[in-house]
This record gives C-alpha cells, structure tokens and sequence, in this order.
C-alpha cells in the first residue's frame, strides 16, 4: 500500500508527473485541440471526467473481481471497454446539451477512448499501489494537469498565430517545437515534493 498523502498525489499529477508534458500520453488532443482556448478547456473537462470516472469505475472492478477471480491479465481490455461506456455518455451529453462544443471537439471527443493518458492514469493507480481515495486524487491531479497543459498550449498556439514564423518553420514544425518548449518548462517540477 503506498501511503502518499493526498495533497503530493494531487500535485504529483498535477505539475511533477503531468501526464502530457512530463510522461507524454495524451499527445493526440494536446496538438490537435489545442487550437483556441475554448475547445482545448472543454476537451480536457471531458477528459478530467473520463479519468476520474474510469479510475472509480476500474480500481474497485480489479480489486475485488478481476484479482480475486486470478483475472488479472484482463485488467487492459477491461478497462478500455469502461472508459469506452464513459465516452459515450459524455458524447451523448454533449451532443445534446453543448452542441457546439460537440462540433468542435469533432472527432478528438471519440478519441478519448483510447487516449492513452485516460488508460494510463487507471493502470498506473495499480501499478502505484494507490487506495480508492488516492486513486481518484490522482486522476483528478492528472485531469487537472492536462487542462493545465492544454490551456498553456492554447495560449501558446494562439500567439503563433500573429506571429511571424519563417516559412520552413511554419505549421507543424512551430507546434512540435513550442510544444517541446512547454514540455521543458515542467522540468522544474521534478524535484517537487520528492515525486
């Protein structure tokens, strides 16, 4: 059992262990949802719901089904399946309730499931050996980070928009490399806490 106070998980996902910056999962949204601001917050509040849903719906489903019944080794494909459910209902809510941010969220909100970092959060509270509660505050921190990480990027990608970026840099190139710089910046965490 680790016994990590609640506060350093929550600032271990957070800023130490970003799950976009730090550990580089959930790459996919970061680029491509990162455009404006208001679709990048609203992707990463999806995704914050996903995380914190699937790690309360996965650690009790290991713990006392899969493990005891020695099914361990199905713990992947059973995960995947549950934030599948999940991402559904948060397409269906949206589609209905915030029909414009469904349509510019596009075709990153079905991506969700296999967002790596929404399936890495869920397997790393195993791995880690986290309880329910610090389960949760840790995919909660990792949520959290990841709309730290795209509101950054946005902010970042909507100054590369009025600046002027030499021809050979323009497009991708710009993003990878304001995207490294970012990813940089966190680097400085590392020592926090002792995480």
């Amino acid at each position: 059992m680790n016994n990590t106070g609640l506060f350093s998980i929550l600032i271990g996902g957070l800023l130490v262990n970003n799950f976009v910056l730090s550990q580089f999962l959930g790459i996919c949204p970061f680029l491509g949802v990162s455009k404006k601001l208001n679709s990048a917050v609203g992707m990463s509040i999806a995704v914050i719901f996903v995380m914190v849903m699937a790690t309360a719906a996965t650690w009790p489903i290991y713990t006392l089904l899969l493990v005891p019944a020695d099914l361990g080794y199905l713990q992947t494909i059973v995960f995947i399946l549950i934030i599948a459910a999940l991402v559904q209902l948060v397409e269906i809510t949206l589609r209905r309730y915030v029909p414009p941010l469904y349509k510019s969220l596009g075709i990153y909100l079905p991506l969700i499931t296999t967002n790596c970092a929404v399936l890495g959060v869920t397997i790393l509270n195993i791995d880690g050996g986290y309880g329910f509660a610090q389960s949760i505050v840790n995919a909660f921190g990792a949520g959290l980070g990841f709309l730290l990480a795209m509101v950054m990027f946005a902010g970042v990608r909507e100054r590369l928009e009025s600046a002027e970026i030499p021809q050979g840099l323009k497009g991708l190139p710009i993003t990878l490399v304001a995207a490294s710089l970012v990813s940089v910046s966190f680097i400085g965490f590392q020592g926090l806490f002792g995480l």
